[in-house]
């Protein structure tokens, strides 16, 4: 296996052509010149069509790779600008990162995932970035994903509800598909307005394909489900049946035994 094939294997480049592998020692870092091959050279960074050059843009630039042991890694290429039909003058695509991100796909994704798994302190320490740098790269990956994936589709049962957050002071309307498990919308605020703008983007089509709706007892989900959504059954949750239940027992313990009256009080 020749050095260049092993480098790109390392770094999980795909697409890509490794010229040169140098140590820089001012910096401490490997940095692995690359060059996008040659039928992903020339694409818009927006739209990814095959668009006519520019100029060179700002030259040669950087973008940090997942480090190499305790070694930190960049790989360098030319960064030049094409004119897009659609999007105008912008940089070029290169096949190793997202558009306008300083960190390679891999990198972006390994981010992405640990943030599901721990802090966001944690993630900063171990990848050795900056905190709001996390929080961008969780934006461009959950941007992506949304742009490739179409979570409404195929939607027949789901589930509304809200959860208070700063200490109960401020709430989210928060939406889940019933059969995927995975949380499909949230949005600040717990009224009927919030809850219109969630099926103002599902769309009159996707709408009337909801079979069934599960929520707690409150006015607002009910009148806008009611209205929304034509062929679609209300019906309590699990957790909230429980609790009407539960309060109903409360209620009888107490009217079953009232609290004793202390001897100083019937005096």
């Amino acid at each position: 296996m020749r050095s260049t094939t092993l480098w790109a294997r390392l770094l999980g480049l795909v697409k890509v052509v490794v010229e040169d592998v140098m140590f820089d020692e001012d910096d401490e870092c490997i940095v692995v010149s690359v060059r996008p091959r040659k039928a992903t050279k020339r694409r818009c960074g927006k739209c990814a069509k095959r668009c006519a050059g520019y100029d060179r843009g700002e030259g040669r630039r950087r973008w940090r790779a997942l480090d190499l042991g305790t070694i930190k890694a960049y790989l360098e290429a030319d960064s030049p600008r094409v004119h897009c039909p659609e999007h105008g003058v912008v940089t070029a695509q290169v096949p190793w990162a997202r558009h306008g991100a300083g960190h390679t796909y891999a990198f972006d994704d390994t981010a992405a995932w640990l943030v599901t798994h721990c802090s966001k302190s944690a993630v900063r320490d171990l990848l050795r970035v900056a905190w709001r740098t996390v929080g961008s790269i969780v934006t461009r990956v959950v941007t992506d994903a949304e742009t490739a994936t179409d979570r409404f589709a195929n939607l027949r049962r789901i589930g509304i509800d809200e959860i208070s957050y700063k200490r109960g002071h401020k709430y989210l309307t928060v939406v889940v598909d019933h059969d995927s498990g995975v949380l499909l919308w949230a949005h600040p605020g717990r009224d009927q307005k919030t809850l219109e703008k969630f099926f103002d983007r599902l769309g009159e089509q996707r709408c009337a394909e909801i079979r069934l709706v599960s929520a707690d007892a409150a006015e607002w989900i009910k009148n806008v489900v009611a209205d929304r959504c034509k062929n679609a059954e209300l019906c309590l949750d699990p957790f909230h049946i429980v609790a009407v239940r539960h309060e109903a027992l409360c209620v009888r313990r107490r009217v079953r035994d009232p609290p004793l009256r202390s001897v100083a009080a019937d005096r």
